[in-house]
């Protein structure tokens, strides 16, 4: 999947063509090998970010010259690892969907410049909003069960308080002609008291309300990327409406998929990871098309299908919305 999402930043994001991706053995040691003419300080900006990366090196005959790696993150990595929970995506994945979605969307300046939008429709404990944060993005999710909702704003703010981040927390009631919508928890903050003082913060908030709402919650065109990993069926059911569960995430998807279309930006991406043992992938397509929304089917994109146990075959789709 690594080899996958490189070539993925080779379709656009990266300046330098990247080549002959494949793997390798040296000293007994699996690499993952590619050719590049030339790559500019900002290709490997962004090469660091890849999301499995351990280290990066420059190849000369049998030896390897470490290659400095410059994260993007702003932060310590438990904002997304600490979490553990039943049904939690694997935070390595979640970095992964996140740098695909991403790489469609934008060249490496804006990616590595921070300032994105992301908004995760189905966002459970966080996991899409704090890698986000990580990236200096501002991350907005709605999460339909209450247990989750409050679990993440009770972690959020006990982490900046814990790191001795200067902060402000809100929790309120979410209104839209008079009517509740959900609960909101939203926190503003900044990597440093610097930062902080010369108003560059970064805002991570969480709405407890059904998806199918989230276009009540926020304004159309308000995000630059939507990502997020939709419910298997498995660990939990997917929620169609306020009344009625579903195993099959299918018909969720039908509903939701136009809703959180009108909120995306123009030339901004979409990008979700689901349990292709519940929704075909032409199903999923079919959807992002009806919605307006341009689906990524060159070569890489193609290759994220993987098992992840006996009733979860997981792959990832972006689709982008045309300028």
């Amino acid at each position: 999947m690594v080899a996958a999402e490189i070539g993925v930043f080779g379709l656009g994001a990266l300046a330098g063509a990247v080549e002959e991706l494949e793997e390798a053995v040296i000293g007994g040691v699996p690499y993952l090998v590619f050719r590049a003419k030339a790559l500019s300080g900002r290709d490997l900006r962004l090469l660091s970010n890849v999301s499995s990366l351990f280290a990066l090196f420059e190849v000369h005959g049998t030896m390897l010259e470490p290659i400095p790696v410059q994260r993007m993150d702003r932060y310590d990595d438990d904002l997304v690892s600490i979490l553990k929970y039943v049904g939690k995506t694997n935070e390595q994945f979640t970095k992964l969907l996140l740098n695909v979605t991403a790489a469609s969307a934008f060249d490496a300046e804006r990616i590595l410049g921070g300032g994105l939008k992301v908004f995760d429709p189905m966002c459970g404990r966080g996991t899409t909003l704090n890698q986000a944060a990580m990236y200096g993005y501002d991350g907005f999710g709605v999460e339909v069960d209450k247990r989750d909702f409050e679990a993440y704003g009770a972690f959020i703010q006990r982490w900046l308080k814990d790191k001795r981040l200067k902060h402000k927390a809100l929790t309120s009631r979410v209104k839209r002609d008079g009517r509740g919508v959900g609960q909101q928890t939203r926190v503003e903050f900044a990597a440093t008291k610097e930062l902080h003082r010369a108003g560059e913060t970064q805002v991570l908030e969480i709405v407890n309300a059904d998806t199918l709402r989230s276009g009540e919650i926020y304004r159309r065109r308000s995000f630059d990327l939507i990502v997020t990993d939709v419910p298997y069926g498995v660990q939990h059911a997917a929620v169609r409406d306020t009344r009625a569960l579903s195993r099959r995430p299918t018909e969720l998807l039908e509903a939701a998929v136009p809703v959180w279309a009108e909120l995306l930006r123009p030339g901004g991406a979409m990008g979700l990871s689901w349990n292709t043992y519940t929704t075909d992938r032409s199903e999923l397509a079919a959807m992002l098309e009806d919605a307006g929304l341009e689906v990524m089917d060159a070569g890489p994109y193609l290759d994220f299908e993987h098992r992840v146990d006996h009733a979860i075959n997981r792959d990832l789709i972006v689709a982008r919305l045309p300028r």
